[in-house]
């Protein structure tokens, strides 16, 4: 049983914590190391990590100065000494046999990397009923995870420790879209990636100090110089990466022009805005061409391209009422 390493930073998680972290401590898969990175936390995260790790040996807390996510998943990257490493955010919660399940992916496929491409939300609360284990090249893995046709994060996924050191990846680029750079690059690197669809991580939509739900412009300018690096700096490069860089970096536009929508900033984002509605109308038509969609999805892209600014409002209106309708713990 080879040792997994799960990596969690930690920035205001009390209310979280003690789900997140028993879910971990009690994994059908036993050879684990814990390293719960406690950034500089001003509420009582830090304290609930140590009284955890004192019962539990194979955690370990590491407390350190605010220096966000990034910072702290490369503080547990370094200090992992696991075979294979997990990254977990400090607000969701694991099924019992999330290891178990991707490193049966792992074994089942001969892969450095695995994922699934489904999650339990505080939303969504539906096993699927059918699952299967299918094997992807690199470049099939890069344009899943690019498009996205499943939740880019790092965490529904696991990889070698040796595919992450030999390859220099980190999260070494600005929050947010670093998730996105991390999962993509690994994927390329990797010799092949193990995919199963099974929920077994618990992702949480309701937290009120995440970036889901506390609206800032910097997450999508970030994103969009994560993505635009991404593509110039593409490990397997060819038309189709290349297509679903493209896409998603058209996309990113909308998101960031919801940003300016959402935190009411029109007016002092003006320059930014003008550039959004001139990109989105600008890259529609090659992304409708080249994106690997269906006929129906290209349809609503065409209408979201014609019509932004609608899209946008659109949106925001469903978001502000799906998260005032969630309310699991």
């Amino acid at each position: 049983m080879e040792k997994v390493t799960a990596i969690v930073a930690i920035y205001k998680s009390e209310k979280f914590l003690p789900k997140l972290i028993e879910s971990i401590i009690n994994q059908t898969w036993s050879n684990i190391e814990i390293l719960l990175i406690d950034d500089g936390s001003p509420d009582n995260s830090g304290a609930i990590c140590d009284k955890y790790a004192k019962d539990d040996k194979r955690i370990k807390v590491i407390h350190k100065d605010n220096g966000g996510a990034c910072e702290s998943r490369n503080l547990g990257l370094k200090e992992a000494t696991g075979d294979y490493i997990i990254i977990i955010d400090g607000d969701d919660w694991l099924e019992k046999d999330y290891i178990e399940y991707l490193m049966n992916l792992i074994h089942k496929t001969g892969s450095e990397m695995a994922m699934t491409d489904n999650v339990f939300t505080t939303r969504d609360r539906v096993q699927i009923e059918n699952d299967s284990i299918e094997t992807l090249t690199p470049e099939d893995a890069f344009c899943e995870i690019v498009y996205p046709r499943f939740y880019i994060g790092p965490w529904n996924k696991i990889y070698k420790t040796s595919l992450l050191r030999n390859n220099n990846i980190s999260f070494d680029r600005p929050w947010s879209g670093e998730g996105l750079y991390f999962a993509a690059m690994a994927a390329q690197c990797s010799n092949s990636i193990g995919l199963g669809h099974r929920k077994i991580y618990n992702y949480r939509l309701n937290n009120e100090n995440s970036g889901l739900t506390h609206y800032n412009v910097v997450m999508g300018t970030n994103a969009l110089e994560n993505i635009k690096y991404i593509k110039e700096n593409l490990v397997v490069r060819t038309k189709r990466t290349e297509y679903a860089a493209d896409w998603h970096i058209w996309k990113n536009y909308k998101y960031i022009l919801f940003l300016i929508v959402a935190t009411d900033t029109v007016s002092s984002n003006k320059e930014l805005y003008d550039e959004c509605i001139r990109n989105i109308h600008g890259r529609l038509i090659k992304v409708l061409m080249h994106s690997e969609f269906r006929m129906k999805t290209k349809f609503k892209m065409l209408l979201e391209g014609i019509f932004p600014l609608w899209w946008v409002k659109h949106d925001l209106k469903k978001q502000r009422i799906a998260l005032k309708n969630d309310t699991m713990e």
